[in-house]
């Protein structure tokens, strides 16, 4: 369900060719070792086939908070801020040329397959900052990601409660971990857009969309508290799993939901999704920084309407639950109004539509199978798919239920979407402390360094190469005979 963002890639680049330090000598030559590494995990990620980065991806973000107490010192010596009780002296000798490739911004949709987007050069350690946090915080996405796959995969015996609790928790920590580096984010990208009027280099780091990742983040993160607890994804996903065989001796068990308060949960969720979806909208039209790309918005737009979808199936269980049948049904015509799927007048009493319309459905959810199988972009849809197929489990018994016991008139959908109550909000967002260097490794740094600085010496493989995978139009397996030392032009 997270989104599968797309790690950033940096150039290489030395401290001590722009910063000196005469109260700690070494922390430049440290920080630029540090900075080696997480750039070459992050060259290491993103060249392994995305189906193999999971076993990657801890050692990107073990990296990456390794390198962030160095860079906090660097840009706390620069203010002249004590660490510890040390007092840190940094001297700026040249701007410096560090290089970003952003993966959010619209023009990161390139229109050549296989073809990176360009980098964007920032001359200020505070846009440093400001991408490695941010990648930080998109690696916990993805790990977020990574807990909650098993819940999806078809191949295998379905797992049980208490591992589903246990990944739907791990993941929520993540997603919460997520939420409050964007927090930190936006915070200090707006003290630097009021304060100073630096306009940032791309949009993903301009305030309106770290304050709408901050908002994604909350808003899957309190999804997560509905999942944990919501029997009905499970009890489909299990009748569609061909390894299951509790069918054999024993019917699924479909416990009584606090459905009111889950509607309530998804009605917030909701709402952060609808102020991420605005506050990334309004950058298309917002000076300097760019924009986002249409996928990004088009997953924001989506998991708004399917988080409003999820809170009137919690309205229809609760009105179910109560014996009105009929209110329940209308609720469910509501949550198909927001998924966007319309049932024909063919399809009542629980009778799917067939022809292209059928086969188009079932290609779509093969698809999606196959992309969850693999571990790639799957759950690219914000969980609507999932969703959809929960409404014709729900939609196939209430109307049987309601033609042959009940025989309740179906009210209209419309006043029902009126009355719905505001959301309410289950996390609380924890401020992020930026990590601080301890005081053991600050006196070891006031010794002089030991070696050179040797980090722009080597630069990035990828500085002249802005192809990625195999070439377009090259046999599998011939990769290395179609390189030259020339240009490619399309």
């Amino acid at each position: 369900m997270p989104y599968p963002f797309v790690l950033p890639t940096t150039s290489s680049f030395s401290f001590t060719s722009c910063f000196s330090c005469e109260s700690h000598p070494s922390l430049p030559l440290n920080a630029s070792t540090r900075r080696g590494v997480v750039r070459e995990d992050l060259k290491a990620f993103k060249r392994t086939p995305r189906e193999h980065q999971v076993a990657k991806l801890p050692t990107v973000v073990s990296s990456l908070i390794a390198y962030l107490p160095y860079l906090f010192a660097v840009d706390a010596g620069l203010s002249q801020q004590a660490i510890n009780g040390e007092e840190i002296a940094v001297i700026l000798k040249t701007a410096p040329a560090i290089e970003w490739r952003p993966t959010l911004s619209d023009n990161a949709a390139v229109a050549v397959p296989g073809k990176d987007p360009s980098r964007v050069k920032v001359h200020s350690l505070e846009y440093e900052v400001f991408f490695v946090l941010s990648c930080l915080a998109n690696a916990h996405t993805l790990q977020a990601r990574i807990a909650l796959h098993p819940l999806y995969v078809l191949s295998t015996a379905p797992v049980g409660t208490q591992q589903r609790q246990v990944a739907v928790s791990a993941a929520t920590k993540n997603l919460l971990d997520a939420a409050s580096i964007y927090d930190y984010l936006a915070l200090r990208a707006e003290g630097l857009s009021s304060g100073y009027g630096m306009a940032p280099p791309c949009a993903d780091i301009s305030p309106a969309a770290l304050r709408a990742q901050c908002s994604l983040a909350m808003a899957e993160a309190t999804l997560l508290a509905v999942l944990k607890d919501d029997p009905y994804p499970a009890v489909v996903a299990q009748d569609r799993n061909k390894n299951d065989t509790e069918w054999m001796y024993k019917a699924p068990d479909i416990p009584k939901v606090r459905a009111h308060l889950f509607a309530r949960l998804c009605l917030a969720a909701s709402e952060h999704a609808a102020q991420a979806y605005s506050l990334c909208a309004g950058l298309g039209r917002a000076v300097g920084g760019g924009k986002v790309n249409e996928s990004f918005l088009r997953y924001l737009d989506n998991l708004r309407r399917t988080s409003r979808a999820k809170a009137c199936r919690f309205f229809g269980i609760d009105s179910e639950l109560s014996g009105q049948t009929g209110t329940a049904i209308a609720w469910l015509n509501a949550g198909l109004q927001e998924l966007g799927v319309e049932r024909n007048p063919s399809e009542a009493g629980g009778k799917k539509s067939g022809g292209l319309g059928r086969f188009k459905e079932k290609w779509t959810e093969k698809r999606e199978d196959k992309k969850v199988e693999r571990g790639l972009d799957w759950g690219a849809d914000a969980g609507r798919l999932e969703e959809t197929r929960v409404y014709e489990m729900l939609w196939e018994k209430w109307s049987k239920q309601n033609d042959t016991i009940m025989t309740q008139v179906v009210p209209p959908s419309g006043p029902l979407l009126q009355q719905m109550p505001m959301g309410r909000e289950i996390h609380t967002l924890k401020p992020f402390q930026p990590p601080q260097l301890d005081s053991p490794t600050l006196e070891a740094m006031r010794a002089p360094p030991e070696r050179s600085d040797d980090a722009a010496l080597y630069p990035s493989e990828d500085e002249d190469d802005t192809m990625t995978g195999a070439t377009i139009g090259a046999f599998p397996g011939m990769q290395g005979n179609y390189r030259t030392g020339t240009p490619n032009y399309f």
